[in-house]
């Protein structure tokens, strides 16, 4: 009697590589999504962190009755180290142990201030889509970078002379209050997106006082090419913790460095590096969310705005007092 024969089941090797094709193009498809849902996440986070510090900055006006300087400066010196609008705001969040090391009689980058509090590193002020998230040593000094600049208007910022400040809402010695932004609180930018270890040209001296009309004309410019724009919270000074509306959000500024094309920031001269050199500068906002800039306005609420605005209301959102009319935007 013949007896039926045995047959093992399982996988044929077509079946098999079926269904490795068929997973491979379900995790295709699924991994952009992921990394959507990641950085929808990390988009939100960033309008968090803006939104904490529109609420720091009207606990300090509260308890100051004016809004935090853009460092501070004696008229006809050269001194540096003027401490940031956001050490100033280091009590609104959550920070007041640090700010408690502070010696602000003191430039940041000596003793006792020096890497005790230079280094540290502030959530808060770190957008998490940005991929330089890390110190900046600079000699005997370690800094810690911030993706929030203060708005310090359109293009001229300070003349050591006269005293004379630009028309953003921070600037040296400033002490603006909410009655100072004629153009309204929710007309008006406070802080808005830079990043980190960003590339810039400085020193060259006196430009003309008129915007440059292109990014070329910035390039034009030239200048000493350093790669540590925004690296230092602390430091007041607007290639630091600064921008300006020369241009729109995400603007790419070229500028060809040894062969090597570079998306530049650009200041004639640092405030505090010279005695009777005014200062102004082209520090564009720019970020790491696709197609937009996260911005705080000075009445506390975040938005997220295209680079893509027109490019005179972004002047205009960038002035406290320019009489201009704005629709929604």
């Amino acid at each position: 009697m013949l007896r039926p024969v045995n047959r093992r089941s399982g996988f044929t090797l077509i079946e098999l590589l079926v269904v490795i094709a068929i997973i491979a193009v379900l995790i295709a498809l699924l991994l952009p999504a992921v990394q959507q849902a990641r950085e929808a996440a990390r988009r939100s986070q960033c309008k968090n962190n803006l939104k904490q510090i529109g609420l720091a900055l009207h606990n300090y006006l509260d308890t100051y009755t004016k809004f935090p300087p853009g460092g501070t400066y004696a008229s006809g010196t050269t001194a540096g180290g003027g401490w940031s609008a956001q050490a100033r705001l280091l009590p609104f969040v959550d920070q007041a142990n640090l700010q408690n090391l502070i010696d602000f009689s003191r430039n940041y980058n000596v003793a006792p201030n020096q890497n005790v509090v230079t280094a540290q590193r502030i959530a808060l002020f770190m957008c998490p889509s940005d991929v330089n998230d890390r110190p900046f040593p600079d000699g005997a000094t370690t800094y810690y970078p911030t993706s929030y600049a203060a708005n310090y208007g359109s293009w001229f910022l300070w003349d050591p002379v006269s005293g004379r400040v630009g028309d953003g809402v921070f600037a040296p010695n400033s002490k603006f209050a909410d009655r100072d932004i004629t153009d309204g609180t929710s007309n008006t930018i406070g802080f808005s997106e830079v990043k980190a270890w960003q590339s810039y040209l400085r020193e060259i001296g006196t430009p003309a006082p008129a915007l440059p009309a292109s990014p070329a004309a910035v390039s034009a410019l030239g200048g000493t090419l350093k790669d540590s724009g925004h690296n230092e919270w602390c430091d007041a000074r607007l290639n630091q913790t600064g921008f300006t509306s020369v241009f729109g959000p995400n603007t790419k500024v070229p500028h060809i460095d040894a062969g090597v094309t570079y998306d530049v920031d650009w200041v004639n001269q640092r405030e505090g590096s010279s005695a009777t050199v005014p200062t102004y500068g082209a520090m564009t906002s720019r970020s790491y969310h696709v197609g937009i800039v996260n911005s705080l306005l000075m009445d506390g609420s975040v938005r997220s705005l295209s680079e893509n605005i027109d490019l005179l209301l972004w002047r205009a959102l960038a002035t406290r007092s320019g009489g201009e009319v704005l629709g929604e935007f």
